[in-house]
């Protein structure tokens, strides 16, 4: 077997006379001198190329070079490459079209793609429309004239009070109807707090987050400072003099860690010594399946908290409904900041909400979306166990989404590659906050509740397809 490989590689090195010359040092050439093989014919599609230690060796370069080479074109669609079956001219070979050109910054997700495996939203097929309809009929018989009066800007009490009751149940949550103002969704809670001008910053944030919601805070005028992160989750012991830290305690978006206790009671006790506050966004805290979830950070001291929550996840992010569960004091500057009725949640879904909460659907549909969710990390688990062993799952078993780390310098090619493969998803790099000093690492964020169930099985196969070869 091992003479194949060195017939192979003295074939594609000599018959083919790859001249490693020209502007770019010798990855370049190499690329280039493949690439052009390919393109000539004189590797026809399906030709299976030696591994990079005999190519490397025929050849004179180092295996890094090779290694670098195959992953570009590979990025590009002239290779393919997958776990037990090496790497190989792609049956279509052509060059990566220039809508799919990513730039390093923030790649963007490809057009149409036949895979949708994007982080942040649930699987749109197990909407429950049958158990919703039913909550929002029996919401729409039993509703008093006054509901379709002007109503108050902190929301319908029937929501307030199911909420008070289901977050105190499953989340540890330590409130009271009178404290809970309804927003349409955490980006909506941040614009009330700081542009509402109940909060002011600077707001420290985890050293990875969404790049949308600090655009949301920078809207605004506030500073936002990055805090790393590490296996324990945010070093909160970095909070200096800013007035208030943005946390994903339950489960860090997108590394996956959870807040480890000890930094759970730090944060509060450095929220005490300098007034500070916290900011808890609890975005998929019911969705955790090694263990019983973790209760709210907020319940270990609720007038030094704002537990911001939703039912984008857990439900779907086309009902606009969300929560903030405030300390005293802020209440009233947070219901004043709702302003106009025209920025307020629809009166009929808050009540729908409300009744599908108080009659167990919600219960019902959390527990049985995360059955599903949990088998779709197994899944994704075991066909890179099988196909790509040498790429890890990093985070605990929780949430909607799975950090998948590459060998460093992959990244990049590794989004190409996807979108190539028609696969929407991220790199780690979209979500790095610009000023942090914390040491980058290389990964994908994959989705893995996106795709419906016929349609999760191709995308594994394809994602598995554009990783980045051992």
């Amino acid at each position: 077997m091992a003479s194949s490989w060195v017939n192979s590689a003295q074939r594609i090195g000599s018959d083919l006379h790859l001249e490693l010359t020209g502007p770019g040092g010798r990855r370049a050439a190499l690329t280039r001198a493949l690439r052009e093989a390919v393109r000539s014919g004189r590797l026809a599609p399906g030709t299976r190329l030696p591994p990079y230690r005999s190519l490397a060796a025929d050849l004179g370069v180092a295996r890094n070079t090779v290694a670098d080479a195959y992953a570009e074109l590979v990025a590009e669609g002239w290779l393919t490459a997958r776990q037990g079956s090496g790497t190989r001219v792609a049956e279509r070979a052509e060059p990566l079209p220039p809508a799919a050109r990513v730039p390093k910054k923030a790649p963007p997700r490809a057009r149409g793609p036949r895979h949708d495996l994007a982080q942040g939203t649930p699987d749109a097929s197990a909407f429950p429309r049958t158990a919703w309809l039913a909550s929002y009929r029996r919401a729409l018989q039993q509703a008093p004239n006054e509901v379709f009066g002007p109503g108050d800007p902190a929301g319908r009490p029937e929501l307030r009070q199911a909420l008070a009751e289901y977050l105190a149940r499953a989340r540890g949550v330590r409130t009271e109807p009178g404290r809970i103002v309804i927003c349409s969704g955490f980006a909506h809670a941040l614009r009330l707090l700081f542009g509402g001008g109940v909060l002011r910053g600077p707001l420290a944030v985890e050293a990875y987050g969404l790049g949308f919601h600090r655009e949301v805070l920078a809207a605004t005028g506030v500073r936002t400072v990055p805090l790393p992160l590490d296996e324990h989750g945010a070093r909160v012991d970095r909070l200096g003099r800013e007035r208030a830290a943005l946390l994903t305690p339950a489960h860090q978006f997108p590394t996956g860690g959870p807040l480890h206790p000890a930094r759970r009671a730090a944060v509060i006790d450095w929220a005490c010594a300098h007034d500070g506050l916290v900011l808890e966004d609890d975005y998929d805290g019911e969705f955790r399946y090694d263990r019983k979830p973790v209760g709210a950070v907020q319940g270990l001291d609720p007038e030094r908290v704002i537990h911001i929550g939703s039912v984008s996840k857990s439900l779907s992010p086309a009902v606009r409904l969300g929560w903030m569960v405030l300390p005293e004091r802020y209440t009233g500057a947070v219901v004043a900041a709702k302003g106009e009725r025209e920025a307020w949640a629809s009166v009929l879904d808050q009540l729908s909400l409300a009744d599908f909460i108080a009659s167990g659907s919600y219960d019902r549909h959390v527990r049985r979306m995360r059955l599903r969710y949990r088998s779709r990390r197994d899944r994704l688990v075991a066909a890179l166990a099988e196909h790509a062993p040498h790429i890890e799952v990093t985070g605990i078993a929780a949430g909607l989404h799975a950090v998948l780390r590459l060998p460093p310098g992959t990244e990049v090619s590794a989004v190409k590659a996807a979108a190539w493969q028609g696969i929407a998803l991220d790199g780690l790099a979209a979500f790095r906050h610009p000023e942090t000093d914390m040491p980058a690492g290389d990964g994908l964020v994959v989705g893995y509740a996106t795709p419906s169930e016929h349609a999760y099985g191709p995308a594994l196969e394809a994602l598995c397809g554009a990783l980045p070869p051992p």
